[in-house]
């Protein structure tokens, strides 16, 4: 097809076969109709969204292979209005190669499908095979934690409006304050920085099983000494001393993040899983939990570290193979849910506190992730923001 016969006079303009021209036409209205429904669903994401934050209905997630941890920390961002109201307002890709490689707009988009129909569950495939353009690894278990960690900063990173940026810090990062002293002399080094989750440790120093969840924030703020392979180096003594190390408390964010480190390694380096039962309560007032030399902060700040359970990332079987699931108290009906990859339903307080944990049942259910919702939620306070 497409060749002269005889002694035709061939055109000078390049010979293009039907079923070529056919092939473009199509690409043209393809490209055509995929632009009319790129518009479409932008233009759909400020009204789905305006809903959104109203709606917060619970519905379940797929599981892709291994994707349960996913899935759970996924939940808890996308039941969490606040994080919702800051999601809705990124600025879209403007290419289909920059929207299948950009987290926000691909949690958007699953949060678009959660939140239209009445389907029971949805499948966050786009949004895991644009997180493994990130080389966050599909089908294989992953440490809650780090991968809570992993999925902020990609938000943070991907979010090309400052106001959205500053937004999602104040709802998440804790600022505190570092003390180190040396027992020899006056010299002291103060530090601010922040973080994601507090680190709270389950034993203390003795390997002694901390008993509530008070008692691990009061010993991860309790003074540390450091001696021998640990001193430090004084630059006003000119040699290595013995110091004080110590954290305050500066400013807490509208979401609180705790991070109960039940892996441990052992001497044989392999890692395990510490089942004990560890208490943690619906209401948590940091004013009453740590003392004063355990914070840098004013009492208009302090006043606002009254907090309200919000969720509970946990975990059941052992360090090397197990399933996470997410218990989520709605902010709109006030009830507890538990969302098991696609299966979800309402659960009671006592349902939650089954995550407390139990040694005599190694693969029990516990805690994990720990987050807590400000009841008096307060407006950024000049000065706290250069901290974070």
């Amino acid at each position: 097809m497409g060749q002269t016969s005889g002694h035709q006079e061939r055109s000078k303009k390049p010979e293009v076969a039907p079923s070529e021209v056919m092939e473009a036409e199509i690409e043209v209205q393809n490209n055509k109709e995929e632009t009319k429904e790129v518009k479409a669903k932008n233009q759909k994401l400020t009204s789905v969204f305006g809903l959104a934050d109203l709606k917060n209905e619970a519905i379940g997630l797929y599981n892709l292979g291994q994707s349960c941890c996913l899935n759970s920390l996924l939940q808890v961002f996308l039941m969490n209005i606040h994080f919702t109201r800051i999601l809705r307002r990124i600025t879209v890709p403007s290419s289909p190669a920059q929207r299948r490689s950009n987290v926000p707009y691909q949690m958007l988009l699953l949060l678009e499908k959660m939140q239209c129909g009445k389907r029971k569950a949805v499948g966050p495939t786009e949004l895991a095979c644009c997180l493994s353009e990130h080389r966050v690894e599909l089908f294989v278990q992953h440490d809650a934690a780090q991968l809570f960690l992993t999925l902020w900063n990609l938000l943070k990173k991907q979010m090309k409006k400052p106001e959205l940026v500053k937004e999602l810090r104040d709802l998440y990062m804790i600022c505190i304050q570092e003390h180190v002293a040396c027992q020899k002399c006056s010299f002291e080094v103060k530090s601010k920085s922040t973080m994601l989750t507090l680190p709270l440790p389950v034993l203390d120093a003795n390997s002694h099983r901390l008993k509530t969840l008070e008692d691990c924030l009061q010993y991860f703020f309790h003074p540390e000494e450091l001696t021998g392979q640990n001193m430090c180096f004084c630059q006003q003594c000119g040699r290595k001393t013995t110091f004080l190390q110590s954290m305050k408390l500066v400013h807490l964010p509208q979401t609180l993040t705790l991070h109960l480190k039940r892996f441990c390694f052992e001497r044989s380096s392999r890692t395990h899983k510490l089942s004990h039962s560890l208490p943690f309560p619906q209401e948590l007032d940091l004013r009453q939990v740590l003392t004063e030399s355990q914070c840098q902060a004013d009492d208009s700040e302090k006043a606002t570290w009254q907090y309200e359970l919000f969720a509970v990332v946990a975990h059941s079987g052992s360090a090397s193979c197990g399933h996470y699931c997410a218990y989520i108290r709605s902010l709109t009906d006030c009830k507890w849910y538990c969302f098991n990859d696609s299966e979800v339903c309402q659960v009671s307080w006592d349902d939650v506190k089954c995550t407390y944990g139990r040694s005599n049942l190694y693969w029990r259910e516990t805690a994990y992730l720990l987050f807590y919702m400000k009841k008096h939620p307060q407006q950024p306070q000049p000065g706290v923001s250069e901290c974070l």
